[in-house]
């Protein structure tokens, strides 16, 4: 199995951070834009479902309106994907930082699913 390469996206969003938090955390805002649904059991195991398949992953710590980190359950101990919300302290304005793993020949790739997803997240929220 190839190693993984890890990458970052940040995408702006005109929202409040609990508001993306709750989009990013729980099943019904993460079925708005991420999956068709999901279930999480014992608050620590989220099972991902997509048109007939699914995929289990766990988070692995959070802070509320702040991040969320998950390692799907056939990744390697150091892989994971995370959901990071920044705040400019100045401005105001609301940042979403997606840190995820692709070998490497697939990273433009996955940051370009990541875009399309977030259009989703956006128009699903209202930014």
């Amino acid at each position: 199995m190839s190693k993984k390469k890890k990458y970052v996206v940040e995408f702006g969003f005109k929202s409040s951070p609990s508001i993306l938090y709750n989009y990013l955390s729980t099943p019904s805002g993460l079925a708005e834009w991420f999956c068709d649904d999901v279930d999480i059991h014992d608050k620590r195991e989220y099972v991902f479902r997509w048109a007939g398949s699914e995929q289990k992953a766990e988070m692995l710590k959070n802070s509320p309106n702040k991040y969320i980190r998950f390692r799907w359950e056939d990744s390697h101990e150091e892989e994971f994907f995370e959901f990071e919300i920044i705040q400019d302290e100045i401005t105001g304005d609301v940042g979403l930082v997606i840190t995820d793993f692709a070998i490497e020949s697939e990273v433009e790739e996955s940051k370009q699913l990541w875009g399309t997803q977030v259009q989703t997240l956006k128009t699903a929220i209202g930014s």
